[in-house]
């Protein structure tokens, strides 16, 4: 058995179907973990979606930001941007069926020294305590009160972490960190505009990955979220965007060995390449 993580989708079904055929997946055996951001801006956000829930247990998954604004405009607590491909998700005849499974899927994942989340962990929390935090989320998407809860998911405030935060404001700054956080400072407050590479990264704040004691350091997270980062690999990170979407590739990574595997991606078609 093998287990592969994998990188930002957001809808680019065929390289996501070349790539598997490239580590030769096998559903039967081997497992795909999926760093979130399954859908939106890529051309067939409705294949990647259908085919990663008929893999059932084979694949393991966690909500990126665009799952969850998926999610919010299906709910009517959000509008489609100009730039979104979720209109034939939401036209489907499946539709329901697909936006529940999406509902049931995980925030974190961890499994012995690797914590799976889309954007990154606040440097103070372990990963004990962000399991705990997540799961605090998890049920809100859930439970009886989802519609309140996509009603008030969206914003930037508070930006860091306090532990007398409560209601919806601790579940905003969860989901925050976990799905849209690149960069903070050392002590925590996240900055959302940044989306670009670390040597533009504003005065006072670095990669989250960077920050001085770091209570998660011991683990090895694997993450996406950040394309302008690109393929970055040490002992405790695994950051696997590498800009599918805008013409860079699809990576995955064997977790038993570390080997890469990527396809390119692009207008021409993608190409198969290895490492």
């Amino acid at each position: 058995m093998a287990i592969y993580a994998i990188g930002d989708l957001q809808g680019c079904y065929r390289e996501f179907r070349e790539l598997l055929d490239l580590v030769r997946f096998d559903e039967t055996k081997d497992k795909l973990w999926l760093v979130g951001d399954l859908v939106n801006r890529g051309p067939d956000s409705l294949s990647v979606l259908r085919f990663i829930k008929e893999l059932n247990d084979s694949a393991i998954m966690v909500l990126g930001n665009h799952d969850l604004h998926l999610l919010m405009v299906a709910e009517g607590c959000a509008e489609l941007n100009r730039s979104d491909t979720l209109q034939n998700i939401l036209d489907a005849p499946d539709r329901d069926e697909l936006l529940d499974w999406l509902r049931q899927q995980k925030l974190l994942h961890v499994d012995g020294n690797y914590v799976m989340v889309h954007a990154g962990l606040l440097p103070s929390w372990s990963v004990e305590q962000a399991q705990a935090l997540a799961a605090l989320v998890e049920s809100a998407l859930r439970g009886s009160e989802f519609h309140e809860f996509c009603r008030q998911m969206y914003g930037n405030r508070p930006d860091h972490w306090n532990e007398t935060l409560n209601g919806y404001e601790r579940l905003r700054v969860i989901v925050n960190a976990m799905t849209r956080m690149r960069v903070c400072t050392p002590h925590g407050r996240m900055d959302f505009a940044h989306k670009g590479s670390v040597k533009d990264i504003p005065p006072g704040y670095l990669p989250w990955f960077d920050a001085p004691e770091r209570a998660s350091r011991k683990a090895t997270v694997i993450c996406g979220h950040w394309s302008a980062l690109g393929l970055e690999i040490r002992s405790n990170l695994m950051a696997l965007d590498t800009g599918c979407l805008w013409g860079g590739s699809l990576t995955a990574v064997r977790l038993e060995d570390r080997k890469v595997f990527q396809t390119a991606c692009g207008a021409g078609g993608a190409t198969r390449r290895w490492q």
